[in-house]
């Protein structure tokens, strides 16, 4: 395939799907679990609610009920997908791969699968890979999904952070369009700052025992206040790279579809952004708290559902993640 050929290939998102589990697990619940206050949650984070999955269910069976959604809601087959990316942090196993495990779930053997690990930015890091892919003519259709099951590495005892969390999953399937489609990708990372955001124990550097059992290791720890600054500063400039080369300014997108961390983070990025958050942020933080990967796939989802974007839309997704990791994405629907 000649360059000009890949060049002009126009790539899209030709169906979409989510997942939640039915529990719901609200801020007088967890007043129950830790020393805090649903007045304390909301005004600090705006999360009122978060879905818990079951004990019994995995990561992999999240992403596969998001992704039979996306597949049918792109009128297509199990099968005629080409290439399945996960985007997790909270795997089933370390190996095999999620990916590999929803494939045979979907039952869809021999197709290529794996997983990406980049936290919240990974459903953009993988639309970024699955539109390379499609673009040079390696596989027609790709599914990204981004689970999560962040229930399974939340500290319930640790009140900065089990207000946060919660379980879901989301999932696209990409496809050539005639028209629109992805305009812009922009990716960032600091491996720098990783210890802002971590699950010290549990891999090579700590393998698990009594002792990292003991020291609560296996739960993710966070240095917020910190964090904070970083969230606003990189998704804003994230937003900046991605519009930028396209002309393009705060009025010209049509809905920005953060990843949804803290309110607080929001409200600051859209005000850098110079846009009204009221009119151009899709929120959801309130029903579902921090889903990691997922939030960002589960946003755009109900943005497409609930009317919030139409054909001919510009919209942008903006997300940053353990890592550190960031990314943004401007797509014509």
């Amino acid at each position: 395939m000649f360059k000009e050929e890949i060049l002009e290939k126009k790539v899209g998102i030709i169906g979409l799907g989510k997942y939640l589990p039915e529990k719901r697990l609200t801020n007088k619940d967890i007043e129950k679990i830790v020393d805090t206050t649903d007045e304390w949650i909301t005004e600090r984070t705006g999360i009122k609610e978060r879905r818990i999955a079951r004990e019994d269910e995995t990561t992999s069976d999240l992403a596969v009920n998001a992704a039979k959604r996306a597949i049918e809601n792109a009128k297509l087959k199990p099968e005629d997908i080409g290439l399945i990316i996960v985007a997790t942090i909270t795997p089933d196993m370390f190996f095999p791969s999620t990916a590999c495990i929803v494939q045979s779930k979907l039952n869809v053997n021999h197709i290529p699968a794996f997983d990406i690990s980049v936290a919240c930015s990974g459903f953009i890091y993988g639309i970024a890979i699955a539109e390379q892919f499609i673009k040079s003519g390696a596989y027609k259709h790709i599914l990204v999904i981004a689970a999560e099951k962040m229930s399974s590495v939340t500290d319930w005892t640790d009140r900065s952070t089990c207000v946060l969390m919660g379980d879901g999953a989301g999932a696209a399937v990409l496809g050539e369009v005639e028209e629109g489609g992805i305009l812009s990708i922009y990716l960032g990372a600091d491996g720098s700052k990783g210890n802002l955001l971590e699950m010290p124990a549990g891999g090579s550097r700590l393998p698990a025992s009594a002792s990292t059992v003991e020291k609560r290791l296996h739960f993710l720890r966070m240095e917020g206040n910190i964090l904070f600054k970083h969230a606003v500063k990189v998704m804003a400039e994230a937003a900046l790279k991605a519009t930028e080369p396209l002309g393009l300014k705060g009025d010209d997108i049509n809905l920005v579809i953060p990843h949804q961390a803290n309110i607080r983070i929001l409200n600051a990025v859209a005000k850098r952004m110079g846009i009204d958050p009221e009119e151009k942020l899709y929120l959801n933080i309130d029903k579902y708290g921090n889903m990691s990967s997922a939030s960002s796939a589960v946003a755009l989802t109900e943005a497409v559902e609930q009317h919030r974007v139409k054909k001919g839309d510009t919209i942008l997704l903006d997300a940053f993640g353990a890592g550190l990791t960031w990314g943004a994405i401007v797509i014509k629907w």
